[in-house]
């Protein structure tokens, strides 16, 4: 009894640590391939010698795997970080308990079926829930192995979870295979096609997406950026720094690359949240605004984008909304984390943020929670993001306008939403963030390769500004072209391809993930029609 919990808990340790390497690990994602095999195998050992509380099991190993790879939450907050990964890896267990609830229903392959499309129909459902982490999506396994999987630009990264499910899973059947003696009662031609079949299910990806990533060309319509990258410690931010003077910093970086370069950016690029005073459709009350504008008038057709924390106030004698903070009496404040486009004429765009880290920006469930955190004393954020995505615009000396989608932060995570800017038009994208919140962990890494999947589903050219790193210029293949120094102050210059050509993925959206919620469904309403049969049949 002894030697088989050992072995239980050494396959549920096994299964966390390989799960973990393609997140950790540059050019891993292998891993991810046969990663959950040890978890089937332990449930089945499990099941075979009757353990009970097998749930601790796989709970055990949903931890470490969410711990190992997201530790670095609790840099930026211990309790976001431990509800982070206690929360995400009781869910990845719920749809595990699902799983073992149904092979007491069904048989054969049926509920390893039931698992594989109860997991990719949970990571779709998480995209889009009030508290969404979708960090550990399996599809963002080959985040840091991109000429994998090319071929994202047709499934989205829901295709990617797909694909590790059937590998898994096939390498699991062979395994029982042998080991219950079902294999040497099968024919050569059953042998062959079993073994064919593992062999294709694993290549084949690779072999698209190498045939793709070596054909694929990017048109040379070039648009010059230059990416600022202050390295202001968020933590310190004002009690270092006044805004004037952090300011003084990001205009001086700007000064020195303007005047060298020998020929002037169209982009320019400033990190997420810069500044803290703009107000919404009264931009020259903020000091910081007016800098830029004044400096930009050197520079015709030059146009900054920069991040702010943003603030839109009204009147009225009841509060307007739950987010609504209270000023004084008949006056109330709605916060945003926003993304703005200037240039030397005054024109202004702004995009508010809609993809919001939970409690640090979002009340989630606002009705219920607002109320609590107004008791609490106002300790959950509160930003207000747009009800659709819009793009921004920079406009060439010659008058060309440029429609240029701006990720803030995390949305860059969300990739069916952030297939939205495309379909309004953009034709390159920006991405501005401030990853210095987690410090010198995997985090900044495992975020700056999620982009590299964003590039890919959309074949967009990405211009990624980080406060203190890891800003870059990523191409339509999903290759980082260039890169800075993380936790340094840098300038980044260059060129990103325009591109107006709009992927399958673009297009058609999740299908990956759509066919697997159906088929769940199908499932689910079978297992709850088979338990009720059961009960009555008891009865």
């Amino acid at each position: 009894m002894k030697n088989q919990k050992l072995l239980l808990w050494g396959l549920s340790v096994l299964s966390a640590v390989l799960m973990s390497l393609p997140f950790l690990v540059p050019h891993c994602g292998f891993f991810a391939l046969f990663g959950l095999v040890p978890l089937l195998c332990m449930d089945r050992i499990a099941t075979l010698s009757g353990v009970r509380r097998v749930w601790v099991y796989h709970y055990s190993a949903f931890v470490l795997w969410n711990a190992f790879t997201t530790f670095w939450v609790c840099n930026a907050t211990v309790g976001g970080g431990l509800f982070a990964i206690f929360a995400n890896a009781f869910q990845m267990s719920v749809v595990f308990g699902l799983f073992r609830l149904c092979k007491k229903r069904f048989y054969g392959v049926l509920p390893y079926i039931f698992l594989m499309v109860t997991w990719i129909s949970w990571e779709r459902f998480y995209f889009d829930a009030e508290i969404s982490w979708p960090w550990l999506v399996l599809g963002n396994a080959f985040a840091r192995s991109t000429g994998s999987v090319q071929w994202y630009e047709y499934t989205g990264t829901l295709g990617g979870s797909l694909w590790i499910w059937c590998c898994n899973l096939a390498v699991f059947g062979l395994m029982t295979a042998f080991s219950d003696g079902r294999w040497y009662g099968y024919n050569i031609k059953a042998k062959i096609a079993s073994l064919s079949g593992t062999v294709i299910l694993f290549a084949a990806p690779f072999i698209v997406s190498g045939i793709i990533y070596s054909s694929y060309s990017e048109k040379e319509n070039p648009l010059d950026v230059a990416v600022f990258q202050p390295n202001i410690d968020p933590y310190n931010k004002f009690q270092a720094l006044t805004q004037q003077q952090q300011t003084d910093i990001l205009i001086g970086q700007m000064t020195k690359t303007l005047k060298e370069s020998e020929k002037v950016p169209v982009l320019l690029l400033a990190p997420e949240t810069f500044t803290g005073d703009i107000v919404v459709g009264e931009y020259n009350t903020s000091v910081t605004y007016r800098r830029f504008v004044d400096f930009l008038k050197e520079y015709p057709g030059t146009g900054l984008l920069f991040g702010a924390s943003s603030y839109s106030f009204s009147d009225s004698a009841v509060r307007p909304s739950y987010t609504a903070r209270k000023i004084r009496t008949g006056q109330w404040v709605e916060s945003h984390n926003s993304a703005l486009m200037v240039d030397g004429t005054g024109r202004t765009e702004i995009f508010h943020k809609s993809r919001l880290v939970v409690a640090v920006e979002k009340t989630p469930y606002p009705a219920l929670f607002c109320r609590i955190d107004d008791w609490l004393g106002g300790v959950m954020g509160r930003c207000v993001g747009q009800d659709s995505i819009s793009v921004l615009h920079c406009v060439r000396p010659s008058g060309e306008t440029i429609p240029v989608g701006s990720a803030v932060c995390y949305e860059s995570v969300y990739g069916e939403y952030y297939t939205g800017y495309v379909r309004e038009g953009a034709e390159v994208m920006a991405i501005i963030t401030n990853d210095a919140w987690w410090g010198n962990t995997p985090g900044y890494r495992q975020h700056l390769s999620y982009a590299s999947l964003r590039a890919i589903e959309t074949r967009r050219s990405i211009a990624r500004c980080a406060n203190t790193g890891i800003s870059a210029l990523i191409d339509q293949r999903g290759d980082i072209v260039k890169q800075t120094a993380w936790w340094e102050p840098a300038v980044l210059s260059g060129t990103v391809n325009r591109n107006d050509r709009i992927t399958f993925f673009v297009q058609h959206g999740d299908i990956a993930g759509r066919v697997c919620t159906f088929v769940f469904v199908i499932l689910l309403v079978n297992l709850l029609v088979q338990i009720i049969i059961t009960k009555r049949t008891a009865i």
